[in-house]
């Protein structure tokens, strides 16, 4: 295995299509690009195999929650014996804009705590990682953010943001890392409605 692919989000129909399923629905749709049917589970994930960029890759929606994604993501990598680099998690952010695609060779888990999971069950932090911006909470608890789902006016902008996500991780596969990063960690482009708020911030 040249390649290992990890989409986070939570199992089952009630959770799809949430904000915090946006690393499954991100996988889902590289898996549609190349003809790879994620569907044998191992691992307590849906795993499916196949060639990206000539490279043999494997994709992994872990089936444990989103806490524990960790218990399969170490699983897979002992399994294959793979070194962090050969990694790449996909997952939703709060912390940056809402459609916003970034990239990164390692870093902490920020607030996230399927990346929390996966950074204590591998006890390391060097491997790459693809950040969705889903926006920050307006009101009321994050939980109830990050497990709903989008406006209808949010739709458009996430769609899009799933698949530059998806030409960022084809990317890393097919030339490297900095490529991708120079490439495809790019600001999304604000709704007039942000844009008028950071002006009147600015005019304060």
């Amino acid at each position: 295995m040249d390649h290992i692919i990890v989409g986070l989000g939570n199992p089952g129909k009630r959770y799809e299509n949430t904000r915090h399923n946006i690393g499954f629905v991100t996988v889902d749709l590289m898996a549609e690009r190349y003809g790879i049917k994620v569907s044998r589970l191992k691992w307590k994930a849906l795993t499916g195999e196949g060639l990206i960029a000539g490279r043999k890759t494997l994709i992994v929606k872990p089936q444990t929650y989103m806490n524990l994604s960790g218990e399969s993501v170490s699983a897979v990598m002992d399994y294959y014996g793979m070194e962090p680099e050969r990694l790449t998690v996909i997952y939703d952010d709060v912390d940056i804009p809402m459609g916003s695609v970034r990239v990164r060779k390692k870093g902490s888990a920020g607030t996230h705590n399927g990346m929390r999971s996966v950074i204590y069950s591998l006890q390391c932090d060097s491997f790459s990682r693809i950040r969705i911006g889903i926006g920050g909470r307006q009101d009321g608890e994050l939980i109830n953010h990050v497990i709903g789902g989008f406006r209808k006016q949010e739709i458009a902008a996430m769609e899009e943001a799933v698949r530059r996500a998806a030409d960022a991780m084809a990317c890393i596969l097919e030339e490297d890392i900095d490529a991708a990063m120079n490439k495809y960690n790019v600001r999304a482009e604000k709704t007039g409605a942000q844009r008028k708020k950071d002006k009147d911030c600015e005019d304060e």
